[in-house]
């Protein structure tokens, strides 16, 4: 048994590359209602196979470290599957595809819920993308998937934030909550419509604010910071992330009548609750990782009395450990509020308190193995046939030239406003798409299947948020062209190309990201390119625009991205958006030639 590399925290591990693997072996092997595929990290009940002809079936995920969520909440009234990432960091859109696959019912439809974090969101959204592409490229109906996304946290509202929504606030706690309804829901029969209102219901009524006394130790890496020990943090992230206040150890009775007050005077609350005049809630009381019992029966105490001095009536009360941020000692509140109608109000009330058969929730749960699922887990055999083009190969080389001549300025514009890894990012994907080209891997005789299977490229080489957003929009391209009718090379014209990436941009990727032009990101090059392209059909003026449009960004208050969070530096452009006219100049350079 091997402690962490920091001697400020230690941990029961053998190899921290493995641990989530091992550890979602281990629930498994505690739990018999369960199984889990290893390879892609998704946890599911064994009686899927008839349960998904019987209901919606619904799925959660998200980094690993927040345990019991997600997995511990598969079974019976709550979650169909979980699919896990790596320690805080989200799993690939491929891994969430694996799950979605695995997991839809035909006969009723699906639910994804997801964590409003950037990774989340771009991971999930592009696999719930492939998933409907991929069916309606082998001629099946369009997927009954829907989605909601939990944004609960009233700790830190982000000054950038704007009318548009911005980075938006945090998913917490109250994901919980969400699942439970949904798959009470679900259990009883609902349909996806009503399985889904129930779902939106509990994110727009539910608002959570965390305290921590310190940061937690991450295994393999130990203590990113801490905290002074007269010291706590308001307002501290599941991963860590900075609160929005530092204060001196303050006594329970003072601290957690102020946290449900910090909930009240927010305006998320406040602008949710307007109308509301009967003040009934559903108040969760959640443990962040390593309060002690003890102490979390005098927070719930403090917590509920806090709750009725300001006027609404826990009516339930859920104390215990739902989301955590690994061994983080602290705790977080959480209030739903329910509907002034009676009538609305007890079913709520009703889904609430259906029993969940799953281990974060209730007692175990024991079904009957329905047998495998696997099978459809690996989705329809994609029949990929190579094929050179010389057009398309020179285009590849050209891109790839280019970003190699622009990678070191990339990459110092995001070490002065990011984490610097921008350029190698773009640099490692350039490089996979010339190999695939250069060993004729690629159907290049047939650009929507060639651009899916880039697109398949780039999010193995890039990673990051970057690489999901071109990802997403490649997805979104070869959409477009099979919309189009498109199936060779032939057909293609500038203005064409041109409305495809206006396609994919409206339909596909802004459906997952509320990045426009002016929020100091590569959208500022790519939506002039797309739009100067689609309106002209010349590639010297559409570059033009996006090179125009990437300098702009120097002048430009980022709301969009890490840049969001560090200090504004004047005369700086966006690194991705240089990045992007790099690729756009290699392709322009090529269909001169």
């Amino acid at each position: 048994m091997a402690s962490s590399s920091s001697s400020d925290g230690k941990h029961f591990v053998t190899d921290p590359k493995t641990l989530v693997k091992d550890s979602l072996c281990g629930l498994a092997i505690a739990n018999p209602h369960l199984s889990f595929d290893e390879q892609q990290k998704v946890t599911f009940t064994k009686d899927l196979a008839d349960l998904r002809k019987k209901q919606v079936t619904l799925f959660c995920g998200g980094g690993s470290g927040h345990e019991p969520a997600h997995a511990g909440f598969v079974g019976h009234g709550m979650l169909t599957a979980a699919v896990s990432g790596h320690v805080f960091a989200s799993p690939t859109s491929s891994q969430v595809l694996s799950c979605l696959r695995r997991v839809y019912s035909e006969e009723h439809g699906t639910l994804v819920v997801i964590k409003n974090y950037t990774g989340d969101v771009l991971n999930f959204g592009r696999a719930v993308e492939r998933f409907k592409s991929e069916r309606v490229n082998h001629n099946q109906p369009m997927p009954r998937v829907a989605t909601v996304v939990v944004d609960d946290d009233v700790g830190v509202v982000n000054p950038n934030d704007d009318e548009e929504g911005g980075v938006g606030r945090r998913g917490l706690a109250a994901t919980v909550l969400v699942y439970k309804l949904a798959g009470a829901c679900a259990a009883a029969g609902g349909s996806l419509d009503q399985v889904k209102a129930v779902a939106d219901y509990a994110v727009s009524n539910s608002f959570t604010i965390g305290c921590a006394l310190n940061a937690a130790s991450v295994p393999g890496q130990g203590m990113p910071r801490s905290l002074a020990s007269d010291e706590m943090e308001i307002g501290m992230g599941i991963h860590n992330e900075p609160g929005f206040a530092t204060k001196k150890l303050q006594p329970a009775n003072v601290l957690v009548p102020d946290l449900v007050k910090h909930i009240i005077g927010s305006a998320p609350f406040r602008k949710a609750t307007s109308n509301n005049t009967k003040r009934r809630s559903v108040l969760l009381v959640n443990n962040l990782g390593a309060t002690s019992n003890l102490e979390m029966g005098l927070v719930t105490k403090l917590a509920a009395e806090s709750t009725r001095a300001q006027g609404i009536e826990p009516v339930r009360v859920f104390s215990g450990t739902y989301m955590t941020g690994l061994a983080m000692p602290g705790a977080s509140i959480t209030l739903l509020m329910l509907p002034d109608d009676d009538a609305q109000c007890a079913d709520i009330l009703k889904l609430t308190d259906a029993p969940a058969f799953c281990p974060g929730w209730v007692n175990h749960a024991h079904v009957v193995d329905a047998g495998s699922t696997d099978e459809s887990a690996q989705g329809p055999k994609v029949q990929i046939k190579p094929a050179s083009d010389p057009v398309w190969e020179r285009v590849i080389s050209e891109a790839y030239s280019s970003v190699v001549a622009e990678e070191p300025q990339v990459t110092l514009l995001d070490q002065l406003m990011g984490d610097g890894d921008c350029g190698q990012v773009l640099l490692s994907g350039a490089a996979a798409i010339r190999d695939a080209a250069q060993k004729t891997q690629l159907p290049l005789n047939d650009p929507a299947a060639a651009l899916a299977q880039i697109s398949s490229i780039v999010e193995d080489a890039m990673g990051g948020t970057s690489g999901i957003i071109y990802c997403l929009f490649l997805d979104g391209l070869a959409q477009q062209l099979r919309t189009l009718s498109i199936s060779d090379n032939s057909s293609l014209t500038p203005h064409i190309w041109g409305k495809a990436m206006l396609g994919a941009l409206d339909n596909t990727l802004y459906q997952y990201t509320s990045a426009r032009p002016g929020h100091r990101t590569l959208i500022d090059a790519l939506q002039p390119f797309a739009s100067t392209l689609s309106q002209t059909g010349s590639l010297d003026a559409a570059l033009e625009a996006a090179d125009e449009g990437a300098r702009s960004t120097a002048q430009m208050q980022p709301k969009r991205g890490r840049a969001v969070y560090v200090q504004s530096k004047d005369n700086i452009a966006d690194a991705g958006a240089v990045g992007l006219v790099a690729v756009l100049k290699g392709i322009a350079s090529a269909l001169k030639q």
